[in-house]
């Protein structure tokens, strides 16, 4: 359904969990994000891919592997026992190789 809007939109959010609930587990590396960032790379659009939903420390890097540049993180943070750490580790973690 994006493929016909894709050249029109500023951006793409992908909810990686049904909305409404914090601090869902989830597996955000959803295929949705590779397959709309092999789209946009097709018709070579600078669209960003934005995720919201269960986005921690342990899958930060595969969620940026997947195309994912803007994250959306509530729970891993307010969570955590030390959320300044745990920004700063998240920011920290070394970024996707170049795509």
């Amino acid at each position: 359904m994006l493929e016909d809007v894709l050249e029109v939109a500023d951006y793409v959010l992908l909810m990686s969990v049904n909305p409404g609930f914090a601090g869902r587990s989830s597996s955000p590396t959803c295929p949705k994000a590779g397959q709309l960032d092999r789209m946009r790379r097709e018709k070579k659009l600078a669209l960003p891919i934005e995720i919201d939903g269960g986005v921690n420390r342990q899958n930060l890097a595969d969620v940026v592997r997947s195309g994912c540049e803007w994250i959306v993180t509530g729970s891993a943070i307010f969570h955590s026992p030390d959320p300044e750490a745990t920004t700063r580790e998240m920011r920290e973690l070394p970024p996707a190789p170049p795509r």
